[in-house]
């Protein structure tokens, strides 16, 4: 045999033994190109990707903003959360819904509204694009508010609890998956929210008692839970409140509250200031009596709900203590 035929014998030698080698040096090949495949069809899927690893992220619609900060902070990185009420000038009662609200709500999942007739324009638009795949939260039917009543929820503190423990159950029930998560951010929230609930229980503790004016109703449930008292007429509060011309005997009333110096702080509802409110507040400062504003929307509008209550809580407090110090 010549030392050619012997190599190309050694030669098929090596290949037959190396057979399995090959085979598994294939496999590998297919495994490693699906590997990378993979990832780029499910970027199709509908699924959004997210740094989670492609993890689920709910699409949420807020009537406005006070409860759009609430689902950011419960959702966290498993909802995309957008607020159409969140101007802070302008009265959010005269809002009126745009095509791009429609299409918005028409592709959420998650819609959370006031209600208690604060935004109907919102429920309009959900009557017009039914979805049984779509989750809807009114706050005004979860607390048993109506229409006629003060529809200012999110003044509330136990309202603005038991909103944020609903939120976290309907997250849990749209993306059972990241229940957990949502727990956790749940906690997190009531954490974040303790300062606000702090200092309502210091305030009340110190001027429970104490009479105050009011622009409009905004400001009813958080006197409550003040312990304040409200000697405003509520012919006029209730007037201004829904748009329409307080009476006459109503504003005497109130002028001579303030010029007799009965109330000890006015808060004053910035976004609602018409003449009548206009004049009150002059009469207001020749009395020398604090004025605290308070609006009805976040301030500033990408603001955190609990930040925006504290600083207005604070002011509050600082009003009362100049005032009766002097």
């Amino acid at each position: 045999m010549s030392r050619m035929e012997n190599a190309m014998r050694g030669e098929r030698t090596l290949l037959r033994g190396n057979g399995d080698w090959r085979q598994h040096q294939v496999v590998f090949g297919i495994v490693l190109l699906l590997g990378l495949l993979l990832p780029l069809t499910a970027c199709g899927s509908g699924i959004q990707a997210t740094s989670t690893g492609g993890a689920k992220v709910l699409n949420v619609v807020a009537g406005e903003n006070f409860w759009g900060s609430l689902a950011m902070q419960l959702g966290g990185k498993h909802a995309s959360v957008k607020s159409l009420v969140s101007s802070p000038s302008g009265d959010p009662h005269d809002y009126e819904s745009t095509n791009d609200d429609a299409r918005a709500m028409a592709q959420a999942d998650y819609v959370i509204l006031n209600g208690a007739g604060y935004d109907a324009w919102g429920t309009k638009l959900i009557d017009a694009n039914p979805a049984e795949s779509r989750k809807l939260l009114d706050v005004g039917k979860l607390v048993g508010k109506k229409e006629g009543e003060n529809p200012h929820l999110w003044y509330h503190p136990t309202y603005v609890q038991q909103a944020a423990k609903q939120i976290t159950a309907d997250y849990q029930a749209l993306d059972p998956v990241d229940s957990v998560y949502f727990e956790q951010q749940y906690h997190a929230f009531k954490a974040a929210l303790q300062p606000y609930l702090d200092k309502i229980a210091e305030i009340k503790a110190h001027y429970a008692g104490t009479p105050i004016g009011i622009s409009e109703s905004i400001f009813v449930y958080m006197a409550d839970a003040l312990g304040l008292n409200i000697i405003t007429p509520e012919a006029y509060y209730n007037a201004e409140a829904s748009g329409s011309e307080p009476s006459a005997s109503a504003v005497a009333q109130f002028h001579d509250q303030i010029s007799r110096k009965a109330i000890q702080v006015f808060i004053l509802n910035v976004q609602t200031v018409d003449n009548s409110v206009k004049n009150l507040r002059q009469q207001v400062a020749q009395a020398h009596i604090p004025v605290v504003e308070v609006s009805e929307t976040v301030r500033p509008p990408n603001g955190v709900f609990q930040d925006w209550q504290l600083v207005q809580l604070n002011q509050l407090e600082q009003a009362l203590s100049q005032h009766l110090a002097s």
